[in-house]
Parts: C-alpha cells; structure tokens; sequence
C-alpha cells in the first residue's frame, strides 16, 4: 500500500474550515468540481494519498509474548527455587516447583491471547463500496478507492465511507453514535456555517467516516480518506497505545523483590551462623540456607493469584460483567475515578415521554422505557383519552407527526427496539400509555402529505385524511417542534372541549413552563394542528403545498414532555461509589443542561453549580487548567473522542486509576487507554468491546460497583494468603534460630524437608483456599488503596510475624520441648538423634499445622468475627484442612515417611496438645477483632456526633 506521507496531511488541513466556505469555494479548496473528478485525478490522488482504509501497526510477535509469561520476576525467583531445590538434593521438589511456573506461564499466555482486535473491529465498520459522480457520471466504485475531492452520494440505509462536505440533501439525518455515542440522529444541511464556536460533530454541513444515513440523501464532496478521517483518528489513538502492566502486576513485581530479598538475606544470616557460629561443614551449612531460601519463596503465590481472580471474574459473571483479562479485575479494585457515559450506561437509552402540559394542567406519564406497560395521570387519577378530548387530540397528532416505529421483544432482541428517532418513538408509546390504539390510529388516518424537519424551522408538519373528523374538518395538518417557533405560528388553542384566542398570558405560560422543563434537562416538543378542508386560499394540488402555506393560523394544543430517565439502580449504585470514594465523572456527546439534569438526579454532582465544560471550552484549556477543573465537581459534555482521551490521560497524570465506560467507536480510544475498560453488551460496538477490559452484558453502571467489589476483594485476598504464608515462615525460621543461637545444643527443632512438607504441602490448599474469599463486609466503606500502595505493608509483616508467626512459633517450640520432656523429664537433656528427637520434630511440625488450621480462620476475614463469616463458608479452606491433617498423618504413621522427613509416630497426649493449638491462636485473634471493631464503632460516634 503506498505510504501516506507527508503528502496526507494536505487534505487534513483543508478539511479543517471546509464547513465556514461556500459550496463554491469548497471545489475550489478541494481542486474538484460538481461534475465530479476525471478518472486520471482520481488515480493520480490515490498514489498521492494512498487507499481509504484503516492502517493496522504491526504488534508485539507472538512468542515474544509467550517467553514473558515464563521471565517475570516471580517467575525467575521460581526458577531459581527449583535449580536449589536440585541442588539440596531433592530434585522432586525442584520438579514441583517448576512444573507451578509452566502452569501458571501457560494458564497468563492463553489469557493474554485474547488481544485486542478493536482495528479490525473498525474495518469491518466502513462499507465496501460507495457511489460516486467521476467523469460526469454515477459510478460505483470501491469504498477503498475513494479520494479527496470526489462527489460522494449517499441515501437512507449507506454507510459514509469518508469524511465529506455537503453541498446538496433533501431531509438528510444521520445517526453519529459511532463517533459521538448518542443515539439521535442528526439532522444535516449544506448551508455554510458562521458559528466558529462548534465543534466539529455539531458542523451541520460535514458529514464523517464510519456514520449512516437514517433517512434522506445527499451529494457530498470528499474532504479526507483513510486515517486523517475522524474514524481513522480513533484508529489511530486506539493502536497507538502501549500496553502497560497493571497495578497488580507491578505491585506483584515489587513483592518479588521484596521476598526475594527477605528469602536471600536469610538465607545468608543462616549459612553464616550454621559456617561459623555452629562449624558445620560448609557444604551442610549451604544446604540448609539454601533449605531456608526456598521457605521463603512462596510458591503458592501465582496460583493463588490466579486462582483468586478466576474465582473472582465467576462471581462478576453472574453479576453481568465480563472480564476479558484476570489482571483487570485486581485494577477494578484500586480504581479511584469512574469516567462514565451518560446514554445508555447512566440512563436507559429509550426516551420516555413523562409530562404533558395542556393550557388546562398538567398531565403525568407513568412507565419506563419504549414498553406500552404505564399510565397516565391528573391530580393522581388516572386518565386515558375517553376521559380528556385534548389528552386525546395531543397524543395522536404527536402519534401521526413520527416516522418511527417500535419493535416488540422477539427471540433476537428481548427489549423493544426502536426502527427511526427514539424522539419520536417514544410518542406513540405514550398515546398507549393513554389506552390509545396506535396501530388502529395509523389505518384510520392514513398520511397525505409530509412537510419534513429542517433546522431552520425547527419542526416537521403531516397531513392526514382522518376517519373522524376534527371541528367539521376531515383534512387536517399536524405539527410537533420546537415551543417557541411552534407557537409562535398558533393563533388559537383547545381547552375543555372548546377553541378560543391564544392570549398573551397563555403565550408565556407555555414558555413558562418550557423553560421550567428544559432547567430541568427535559426535551420538549409543541404540539399544534390546522383544518385544511375548507380553506380556499389553500392550491387544489397538495403537492403545492409549503411550510409557508401550511404553518400559520394553527391552534395550539400542547408540550410533550420527554427525557432518557436514569436507570432504577443507578442512583444507589452512584451512592455506593461516594461512600468507596470513588469519584464519577460524566463526559458525555449529550448537551450540558441535560448532562447536569442527570448528574444532580443520581446524585453524581452534589453542588448547585458544578462546572460544565463543553467540548469547545475543553480544546481551549490548557493540561494545567484540566487538572485544575478535575480537582473540582466537573460535567464533559459535547466531547470529541480525543477530548476524552485527553481527560483520561489527565486524571492518569494526577495519580488516579481510572475506569471508562463507553459503547461507541468514539469511546475505543479512551477504553483502551483507561487502566480499566468497561464497554456496553448489549449497546456496544463491537469495536468498544475489543477495546475494553470488561463487558458488562446488562450495560448497567450498577454492575460496575459489584465488579469493584470483588476487585478489592481480590487485593485482600492476595494480602490474607501473604499474612497466612508469612505465619508459617516465622515458625519455621524460629526453631533453626534456636538450633543457631544455642550452638547445635539445641537440635535442629524442625528439619528442611519438613519445612518443605509445609510450604509446598499442607500451607498449598488453605493458601488456595484464601484466594477465593468473597468481600469482606464493609468493603465498600473504605477509601480505593493508595496510588502505588505495597501488597507487603508494615502492616501486613508485623501482623505476619509478630503477631500470628511469634504465636504460632511459641506454640511449636513448646511442642518440641514438651515431646522432649515427656520422655526424659522437665528440663532433663534434649535429644539431638533417635526416636525421642523424631517425635521431637514431629510434634514441632504438627503444632506448626495445627496452628495454621487456626490461622487460615483467622486470615480470613480482617476485622469481622470468623463466626459471623461463616466458620464453614470457604470449601476450599475446610477441604485444605482436611488434606493438612490427612498429610501430616502420613508423614507421622507412614513408615516410609520417616527417614525422608525424620518423623515418627506421636502419643494420644501429643494430639491433645495439637488438637488445642488452633482453638487457643482462634481464640486470641478475635479477641483481637472484636477490640478493632469497638474502637471502630466508637470512632464512628464519635465522627457522627461532631458531623452532626
């Protein structure tokens, strides 16, 4: 393909003011003509500019991905544990630990597999072929071959196959979702613009790349081809992204070397006490340090991992998100903004008319969402259109004066779809609502005539032959706009069955209450009408007729009232995020008024005044004076795809983890670059979808707080499987301390193998177990972790080592000291050989178990009572504590265990004692808990009363 050198950024200047020229001086900009482009200068500009298509960037090779997964820095540490484990003697070890990385390694690349694909997804978005005027004729052409300066025609159904200037349409919309995610089709013009204040979505006279044409046609001149479209920009910035690790795979990476360093340093203080302190031979003494450094390589830790976020995304998937990548469930956890759209995420998506307002009063619209399924009420009676003439009159006129139709649920969709303007669907969904049979309406009163929308007028006449006829007339024009420009045309009204003079006063109470409706980000539509049948001045022949002739001398009927309500879980969803403190920010395509309306209604902005920031204000700012409106209560409306990337890239900048939503081609490059994406499943493209991290199939923002939720959850339970692994680490360090500081007087209380039997068998399966803890209570009433907050805090290794690894240590050294003077006396000599030395060990190793039986209890939960948890909740844990008393059993009464892990058979009263270990460390720790959790309840009185 021929490279788009320098020589493509020429139309991408030109196209920039294209909309502020005339028609004329467009061909002329352009170098082309009405009669099209010759078939020589279109071949010509295609070498010059190269084809129309999405230009895919090579990426990352395959097996480059594939050695990553095995060359982390945990990963490495394992290698290394398992060369050790060779070199101790015990090459089954060294095998087990390898055979956890080729697993894990596996397991991450056929995740990671799953790449982006969000460019194709974008090819598959433009059409294949187009039509065109070249050489004076209508061509078509492949879309692929289109170039600046060719006359492009498109009508109803096409998808736009390049950005483009109109120079001629008759009722030409198009619907823009994919580039600004706001479902209403735009209505288009080819008059200049002289408002230098738009943004480049609002130009009228532009149409883009990747968009369709709802209804009309059009001729166009081509302004920009390939990547210097607006369809091609997002290409652009969606594959110009470096993939970056997550929060949790860069904290995973500093655990390792924290360990790393832990397990080396001791490693070293035990060879140099075993050389020198205690003279062992050299080549003994390095054994067991490199025993010590592989207890301290927690093994279990990928899988863990991995186990809690696979566990994790089963659980979000029956909360209706979908998690594309296992890391992305942690980054949920830690995220401190929410950049939210607003249609279809905070909203339903399906306009609902909710008010009517009559000269007699005002009228409530009951029900949600395009179904039929509501009512209508007065002074909360219930009304239909037998028992209100004008209710009757408005509903149906709005029904007649609408293009669009609703679909019932069938096995394909299973909600009402909409086929035209959801504006206008949703009036008929009203007159239903007023038991008004539309269906039978439409036969009845079949349309004769249509005067189309234009901007310029700003509403739309019909007119119908009625069945029935309106004040002796059976031929009547119905007319539904804009309030101000509607009434203006009204001369008279309807009230209680009667016509009378529209007044002054009834002028501005309609606009009165306009206005009340548009503060409150509500649409509002006029409704008026006007017999045709004896009216002379009128010409014989309809096709005659105009807007000029037809709307004047209307009679005012009413305003329907209409607005895409937020979703019924929204609002407490949002509440849920402020007591997280999460912070939601809506960027929205929408207009401001609207977004503010929405915004203060679920409660995302809380003052009177939060600032709006338009899409037009926003290229203007500075980074600067952007970080400063976000530190600050802020609404993004009437945004570009690159403007919300740019925020996102800003917050990022500032510290905050940020989550995106979005559904639209538009929102692909902000998901992607969001540390965490969150697309649409049922509204989204699939081009939003390759891009996201997660899917959410019920588009519900409530479903991102119980994603957040389990992502914290996991964060916990990495930390609670570090506290459990680091208990037993203090417990095994402390009997080779004792061996160390007393000069071999005291033997070895535990052996290498057997701290291997726990690190790498009885620890494996409760430590699994921990990983698929469900959230905590409470969770969501604590603050995101801090930006680049550690796994391993003081915290976590004071609680570790000091306080469940010091119990648990005591608890073994009294084992070993008891089995040693049950057999030769209180403070009689210690075994250093033989039977009573085995026992000695033995019974060290079982009260190590036996007391992690009690702490994988007490690791469970951080503040909450085990008991109220649920003693028996996590299976996973109960089964692993079975399978630790089922090992420990046979490495004690097993024959051939005990030469390989110096073990032997204990006494009835040696499992007495052990049986009491985790009753007694149990019995501590919520002792413990139950002081955090007064002195938590008491801090929150204490705050409530001086908040009140």
């Amino acid at each position: 393909m021929p490279e788009q050198s320098s020589a493509s950024t020429e139309p991408k200047a030109k196209q920039d003011d294209l909309a502020f020229l005339t028609p004329g001086e467009v061909f002329d900009r352009l170098d082309s003509k009405p009669q099209g482009l010759t078939s020589d200068q279109a071949s010509q500009r295609q070498e010059q500019y190269g084809k129309n298509q999405i230009e895919t960037k090579e990426g990352e090779p395959m097996w480059v991905k594939f050695l990553k997964n095995f060359i982390s820095t945990m990963a490495i540490l394992l290698w290394i544990g398992g060369a050790v484990a060779f070199f101790s003697g015990t090459p089954e070890l060294g095998i087990a630990i390898w055979l956890v990385n080729v697993i894990n390694g596996l397991f991450s690349f056929f995740q990671e597999s799953k790449a982006s694909k969000a460019t194709d997804a974008l090819k598959k978005m433009l059409p294949t072929y187009a039509r065109v005027i070249r050489d004076g004729t209508e061509q078509q052409v492949n879309a692929v071959d289109l170039v600046p300066g060719d006359v492009m025609l498109v009508e109803e159904g096409d998808k736009i196959s390049a950005d483009a200037r109109l120079l001629e349409m008759t009722d030409l919309q198009v619907n823009q979702s994919a580039l600004t995610g706001e479902s209403n089709p735009v209505r288009k013009s080819p008059d200049q613009i002289v408002d230098h204040d738009l943004s480049r979505f609002e130009l009228k006279n532009m149409i883009f790349a990747g968009t369709t044409v709802s209804s009309g046609n059009g001729k166009a001149v081509v302004s920009a081809i390939a990547m210097d479209t607006e369809f091609g920009k997002i290409a652009n910035l969606t594959q110009g992204m470096k993939e970056e690790k997550s929060p949790l795979e860069k904290e995973l990476d500093k655990l390792t070397q924290q360990i790393s360093f832990i397990a080396v340093t001791i490693g070293v203080i035990f060879f140099i006490g075993a050389a020198f302190f205690v003279r062992q031979p050299l080549a003994a003494a390095f054994i067991f340090s490199l025993g010590m450094i592989v207890a301290f390589i927690p093994e279990g830790l990928l899988p863990t991992v991995t186990l809690s976020l696979a566990m994790a995304v089963q659980r979000m998937a029956k909360e209706h998100a979908l998690m594309k990548s296992l890391n992305s469930v942690e980054t949920l956890g830690s995220t401190s903004v929410i950049c939210s759209d607003k249609t279809g995420t905070l909203t339903q998506n399906e306009m609902t008319v909710n008010h009517v307002w009559l000269p007699e009063g005002e009228f409530i619209v009951h029900g949600q969402g395009y179904s039929p399924d509501g009512s209508v009420t007065k002074d909360d009676q219930t009304v239909t259109f037998r028992d209100n003439k004008e209710l009757e009159l408005t509903l149906s006129a709005a029904t007649l004066c609408s293009n669009a139709r609703i679909l019932p649920p069938d096995d394909e969709h299973p909600r009402y779809t909409v086929l035209g303007d959801p504006t206008e669907a949703c009036l008929g969904v009203a007159a239903e609502k007023a038991k008004i049979d539309i269906k039978q309406l439409l036969q009845d009163n079949p349309r004769l005539r249509e005067l189309p929308f234009d901007s310029n007028r700003k509403r739309m006449t019909v007119i119908n032959n009625l069945k029935t006829a309106i004040d002796g007339n059976k031929r009547v024009a119905f007319v539904k706009g804009a309030p101000k420009e509607t009434s203006e045309l009204c001369t008279t009204t309807r009230e209680n069955g009667k016509i009378r003079p529209l007044t002054d006063e009834d002028r501005k109470n309609i606009m009165a209450a306009n206005d009340q409706y548009a503060r409150s980000g509500l649409r509002v539509l006029a409704v008026a009408y006007r017999p045709l049948d004896h009216n002379d001045s009128l010409p014989k022949s309809m096709t005659k007729y105009t807007p000029e002739l037809i709307e004047q001398d209307m009679v005012f009927l009413g305003l329907v009232v209409m607005a895409d309500p937020p979703r019924v879980e929204v609002a407490a969803a949002v509440e849920k995020c402020n007591e997280a403190n999460i912070r939601i920010i809506m960027i929205t395509g929408d207009y401001g008024l609207t977004a503010e309306s929405i915004a203060k209604r679920i409660g995302i902005v809380k003052g009177d005044n939060p600032r709006v920031v338009t899409g037009f204000e926003l290229g203007k700012m500075s980074d600067d004076d952007l970080k400063k409106a976000l530190s600050d209560e802020v609404i993004f409306a009437r945004v570009a795809p690159e403007q919300k990337y740019r925020v996102v890239t800003n917050l990022q900048e500032m510290g905050k983890v940020v989550a995106v939503t979005g559904d639209g081609v538009n929102d692909a490059p902000a998901l992607k670059k969001a540390d965490i994406g969150v697309a649409m499943g049922i509204t989204g493209t699939d081009v939003a979808k390759e891009a996201a991290d997660m899917i959410l199939t019920d588009d519900n923002f409530a479903s991102i707080v119980h994603a957040v939720e389990e992502g914290r959850a996991v964060f916990d339970n990495i930390r609670k499987f570090l506290v459990y692994i680091f208990n037993s680490n203090m417990s095994e360090g402390v009997p080779s301390a004792f061996f160390l500081f007393s000069k071999g007087l005291i033997a070895l209380p535990l052996t290498v193998m057997q701290i291997l039997s726990i690190d790498l068998g009885t620890d494996m399966l409760p430590a699994l177990g921990l990983g698929t803890e469900e959230p905590e209570e409470g969770i969501m009433h604590r603050p995101p972790r801090k930006h680049g907050e550690s796994l391993l805090t003081k915290g976590i290794v004071v609680k570790a080592f000091f306080w469940y690894g010091l119990l648990e240590a005591i608890l073994a050294m009294v084992g070993y000291f008891y089995a040693n003077w049950n057999h030769t006396g209180f403070m009689g000599p210690l075994a250093s050989s033989g039977l009573i030395y085995r026992q000695a060990t033995t019974m060290t190793l079982g009260a190590i178990i036996f007391t992690q039986i009690g702490n994988a209890m007490n690791c469970r939960t951080n503040k909450q009572s085990i008991f109220k948890a649920g003693l028996f909740k996590n299976k996973l844990v109960n089964i692993g504590i079975v399978f630790e008393i089922c090992l420990f059993a046979v490495l004690s009464y097993a024959p051939f265990m005990h030469g390989l892990f110096n073990t032997a058979p204990l006494a009835p009263t040696d499992w007495i004692y052990l049986v009491c270990c985790p009753f007694i460390v149990v019995a501590i720790e919520e002792t413990r808990k139950a002081w955090l959790r007064h002195r938590d309840a008491k801090r929150g009185n204490i705050e409530g009363e001086q908040a009140a």
